[in-house]
Parts: C-alpha cells; structure tokens; sequence
C-alpha cells in the first residue's frame, strides 16, 4: 500500500542560542516562506557538508 511520507525521522532537542541570531533566522524563515525549524536544518545540514575535512578529522 501507498503511504504519504509526512517528512523525516525527527527527535526533538532544545538549543539556546543568541537572541540576535535567532532574530536572523526567523526573518530569513519569514522572508523565505519557511519555517524557523525548516530554515535550521538547511543551516545545519549546510554546515555539516561544508565542513573542512581536516575539522572532520580532529573531532575523530
């Protein structure tokens, strides 16, 4: 049978983060037609494919 995926595996965790940074991101959401959770995981996952390997492989 044919199921709609509704998304992802998600787990739910808190961060504190800069009042000004999330003043940011919540513009940029707005601005872009995103949620502010949407827009930070594209920000994450940016991070995270961007990272130098050598920054990869000091946390090894």
């Amino acid at each position: 049978m044919w199921k709609i995926q509704k998304g992802y595996d998600s787990v739910s965790k808190s961060f504190r983060l800069p009042v000004e940074l999330v003043d940011k991101l919540e513009k940029l959401a707005f601005d872009n037609n995103l949620s502010l959770n949407q827009l930070v995981i594209q920000c994450l996952n940016y991070a995270v494919d961007n990272l130098e390997s050598e920054e990869v492989a000091d946390e090894n």
